[in-house]
């Protein structure tokens, strides 16, 4: 007497299961707010990624290592940005003020001449 066989799986569903989707690489831009006109483009030789809007030109560049994906570069683009906003808000100074005080109008019908 032999043992029973066991059922094989289909080598189908497994390989479904582990399919990864793709990310994107076409995004909205925070400039101009067109959908999927900024494009990142990833090169690991060199170590860069550019990311370029084809609306309104807006560019961004970074450094790049082995495990970075393009959403990794329009996500460091939105923090600096967001950075860059903070940083200029933080900075500016509040309106010229002087410790004098502003000469009053003329009053209408005065003879001062």
């Amino acid at each position: 007497m032999g043992k029973r066989k066991k059922s094989s799986r289909k080598p189908a569903a497994a390989t479904a299961a582990r399919r990864r989707e793709p990310l994107d690489t076409a995004f909205t831009c925070l400039f101009c707010h067109h959908d999927k006109s900024v494009t990142v483009r990833v090169d690991r030789k060199e170590g860069i990624a550019q990311l370029v809007c084809r609306v309104c030109d807006q560019r961004y560049q970074s450094k790049v290592n082995h495990l970075t994906e393009p959403v990794d570069i329009y996500s460091e683009w939105l923090d600096a940005a967001d950075a860059a906003q903070k940083e200029d808000h933080g900075t500016r100074r509040p309106a010229a003020s002087s410790s004098r005080q502003a000469p009053a109008p003329p009053s209408v019908g005065s003879d001062d001449d």
